[in-house]
């Protein structure tokens, strides 16, 4: 019987278009960095590649480790204090960005029903970004890094999805294995990945990504609405 629950967040738990999601977030990068010295081609280039880094990471060092070796070599500035100004821009400016989510009120019920049956709630976001950029994206929809049993961010992961061995070191790190685990996200590669492990999955569709043009029928799919609505008729464990 499934005990645990892993929750992508970017168009999943936190409702929001990627690609606009993007633009506002590097707008609000380049009016923090740029008068700094650093120009929108190396914030946008560093980012990217940095970023393109750690989705190929090979687990032979932290997300963080990788990103910032590719980024430092792509940046002509000194980067002594960067990474704390970074972390600063995640918990100040960065925070501007929600004005382009839509929150629905759905995603706290979902994980409060959840954790008072007695489930495990895992926040499996993609870990390309620090922990503290994770904790000011959920606070738009009224929830915290300590709603969840564990958090993939990139301090602490090696992998990302749509690599298999992202949910292998998720399932080591929180002690499960894939039978008792479900997937829920909006990503029909990233995310549905999970069940190449043998993990259920779920596709929420209002925002949804499909790059490939999959067929969305080789997957169980929804709404975040249909999320809740399964959530409450779950039965309780214990």
């Amino acid at each position: 019987m499934q005990d645990t629950i892993l929750f992508d967040l970017d168009g999943t738990l936190l409702p929001m278009d990627q690609e606009t999601f993007i633009r506002a977030y590097f707008t609000q990068l380049i009016k923090r960095f740029a008068p700094l010295g650093y120009t929108k081609e190396e914030l946008t280039g560093g980012i990217w590649k940095g970023t393109y880094a750690m989705i190929a990471n090979d687990g032979t060092m932290t997300n963080r480790e990788r990103f910032w070796q590719v980024f430092s070599a792509l940046v002509a500035h000194d980067l002594d204090g960067l990474e704390a100004q970074m972390d600063d821009f995640y918990a100040r400016e960065f925070d501007k960005v929600r004005e382009i989510t839509h929150p629905n009120g759905l995603a706290r019920p979902i994980i409060d029903t959840l954790k008072a049956k007695g489930y495990t709630v895992v926040l499996a976001t993609n870990p390309v970004f620090p922990r503290v950029a994770v904790q000011t994206r959920l606070s738009w929809i009224g929830l915290k890094l300590e709603d969840f049993a564990w958090v993939t961010t990139y301090e602490t992961s090696h992998f990302c999805k749509p690599n298999p061995r992202y949910f292998e070191e998720i399932l080591k790190t929180i002690g499960k294995t894939p039978d008792k685990c479900r997937m829920i996200g909006n990503n029909t590669d990233d995310d549905m990945s999970a069940a190449t492990l043998g993990m259920e999955t779920f596709l929420v569709n209002d925002f949804l990504e499909n790059e490939k043009q999959l067929d969305l029928a080789a997957f169980p799919h929804g709404t975040l609405e249909d999320v809740k609505n399964w959530a409450e008729a779950l039965p309780a464990l214990g």
